[in-house]
């Protein structure tokens, strides 16, 4: 694999985030969309991935919760609904306020609870950004699946990402040592590699034992560092710990 750009290639530097936020409800129990908008604020991210998203559910208050942390980081917010059962649904977001349009959102194949993907351009200076964001299944079988399909002529592969700068990140349900991740990693970067020592896992937050949470890149984009946010708020806040990498377009 190429690799990345030198930083003194870069002209522009971005946070990214990914966040699997379990409905916002902390490892207290307690329902706290603000104190999940308060530890992403603290990092002060570009672009952030939330997974397990509540919108107008009866368990969590009927809230828009991609809305509510979105207004509180006075964001923009793209949302895309895995499981939609009437006026309850529940799924994937991404949250920037630099200029984005989103590109597709949709299902990938699926046993049992249904999962999917979402995909916005974003404008950073003449360049356009390809993100991506998912939650993967449980099962392997769909994993694998879903990784294929993800790297296919629907998503990843498509013509429009092609040769632009790409971000593929999300919570992947897969370890390192997994077939699904390293179908992912075969054709893109993981950020972690491009960092010196070990970063703690993301899961469970309290004692993080597994890399669950991932950021992917292409040969465009360098990386230029990368963080576990294990602040006391963020091991309360939701069972996932997030993920931060600053990268270089």
């Amino acid at each position: 694999m190429q690799s990345p750009p030198a930083r003194s290639q870069v002209s522009h530097r971005l946070k990214l985030l990914t966040y699997n936020v379990h409905s916002c409800i902390g490892t207290d129990r307690r329902l706290a969309p603000e104190r999940i908008a308060e530890v992403i604020a603290a990092e002060t991210p570009d672009i952030i991935g939330l997974q397990e998203l509540d919108v107008g559910r009866r368990r969590t208050g009927g809230i828009d919760q991609a809305h509510t942390i979105a207004e509180i980081l006075k964001m923009q917010h793209h949302f895309h609904a895995a499981l939609d059962v009437e006026e309850e649904r529940y799924g994937d977001a991404i949250l920037t306020a630099l200029p984005a349009e989103l590109v597709k959102a949709g299902p990938l194949p699926s046993v049992g609870e249904q999962r999917g993907a979402l995909w916005i351009e974003v404008e950073v200076g003449e360049r356009r950004l390809q993100v991506f964001n998912t939650h993967l299944g449980l099962r392997r079988i769909d994993r694998l699946r879903q990784a294929d399909v993800l790297l296919g002529p629907e998503w990843l592969g498509n013509d429009r990402a092609s040769g632009q700068p790409v971000v593929l990140l999300g919570d992947f349900n897969s370890i390192p040592s997994s077939p699904p991740y390293k179908r992912l990693a075969s054709g893109l970067s993981d950020v972690r590699n491009h960092v010196a020592g070990q970063l703690r896992p993301t899961f469970p937050s309290r004692f993080p034992l597994l890399r669950l949470d991932h950021i992917f890149l292409s040969k465009e984009v360098a990386v230029m560092g990368v963080d576990v946010v294990a602040t006391p708020l963020a091991k309360l806040a939701s069972d996932h710990l997030p993920l931060l990498a600053t990268i270089g377009i």
